[in-house]
């Protein structure tokens, strides 16, 4: 018998704000799993890989952003049927570089009430009303 049971993926995710209290997001590739929606950097953590290590590593291959000190903010899981994800969101309190899509992703430095404007996967709805009722 084949095994179904959804793939189970550990995922560190970062909140990135500029100096000007924007947050910054990136459009997921259409191929990959929720793509062609909007997101939160960040990445999965790979097997003996602490969620800060995965963080760091993410944002700089992701978005050439050096995390100088980020602490864990949230845990969020969603089962998605076909896959379940543990996102483990961070604040990044602080970094340094410009952020670039490296991969050739679009990015976006939008201000927090903004957010409900950009289409994101269903698991980062909780980050989002997390940000807006922060941000007040």
């Amino acid at each position: 018998m084949l095994n179904t049971a959804p793939e189970h993926i550990h995922v560190a995710v970062g909140i990135v704000r500029n100096n000007s209290g924007e947050v910054l997001i990136a459009f997921r590739d259409q191929h990959k799993h929720q793509g062609g929606l909007w997101e939160f950097p960040g990445g999965k953590v790979e097997l003996g890989e602490s969620v800060s290590t995965a963080l760091s590593r993410e944002l700089e291959e992701e978005l050439n952003l050096e995390v100088l000190h980020a602490s864990p903010l949230l845990k969020i899981e969603h089962d998605y049927g076909d896959k379940r994800v543990l996102l483990d969101v961070w604040q990044v309190e602080e970094f340094q570089g410009q952020a670039r899509g490296m991969e050739g992703q679009t990015i976006r430095w939008i201000t927090p009430e903004k957010l409900p404007d950009y289409e994101f996967p269903a698991a980062n709805l909780e980050i989002v009303n997390f940000i807006l009722k922060t941000a007040l």
